[in-house]
């Protein structure tokens, strides 16, 4: 006996319909607007030169231009962002909703203590974290000794007071057995709270409102 897998079949069927759908209406707004187009350049040409076309009656087809011209610009954004959401990229990410990435964006820092990946390279001999603000602003100069791998950072100054909320990237600057020095960027880890889409692409929404490229993620975690 042969099972019809119902579903599968109906699915497959409605996604057809939907790309149909959504080439029919790219192609008649297009189409639309090429028309207009042609009309227009047409009706300017040929236009006599003793009676010509009042600026009020001009004005009022340039507006219907762009009219059109913005109805096919939509199309074409809405059938990229129906590409993303159906199986796409903002349908792969949306997982990553409510866990945590790590990554060198910046991120918000409220209080909370905040994990950061402060790995060491084999021949330093000191190293000293650098905390900079949304500014790029040094605010905080912290000797880590021989710490090395992920570490709790609580933002405090040396007097035991916190930093202010705001937004805040890291780096290492180490000393080398050689004597020299060098510097290099630190990741910390940051809540998703949403994906955005952007004309580069899907962004992941951070906690505190910051935003990250999926190519500046490096990890994730619960």
């Amino acid at each position: 006996m042969v099972t019809i897998n119902t579903t599968s079949a109906v699915g497959g069927i409605d996604a057809r319909i939907l790309q149909y759908s959504k080439e029919s209406s790219e192609t008649s707004s297009t189409n639309q607007f090429e028309m207009f187009l042609k009309m227009l350049t047409t009706q300017i040409k040929n236009q006599d030169p003793l009676n010509p076309m009042e600026n009020t009656e001009f004005a009022v087809q340039l507006a219907t231009f762009s009219g059109v011209e913005q109805q096919v610009q939509t199309n074409l954004l809405l059938t990229q962002l129906l590409g993303n959401i159906d199986g796409g990229e903002i349908g792969q990410l949306s997982t990553w909703i409510g866990r945590e990435v790590r990554t060198n964006a910046p991120v918000w820092f409220d209080g909370s203590s905040l994990t950061l990946a402060a790995d060491r390279s084999a021949n330093g001999e000191s190293a000293t974290l650098v905390t900079l603000n949304e500014q790029g602003k040094e605010v905080l100069r912290q000797a880590i000794g021989s710490m090395s791998g992920e570490i709790e950072w609580h933002g405090r100054y040396a007097d035991g007071t916190s930093l202010p909320a705001g937004f805040y990237t890291f780096r290492i600057e180490e000393e080398s057995n050689d004597g020299s020095a060098t510097l290099r960027d630190v990741e910390s880890y940051s809540r998703v709270t949403g994906i955005e889409l952007t004309q580069n692409g899907a962004e992941l929404v951070l906690k505190g409102g910051g935003s990250a490229r999926v190519d500046q993620v490096s990890g994730l975690r619960e």
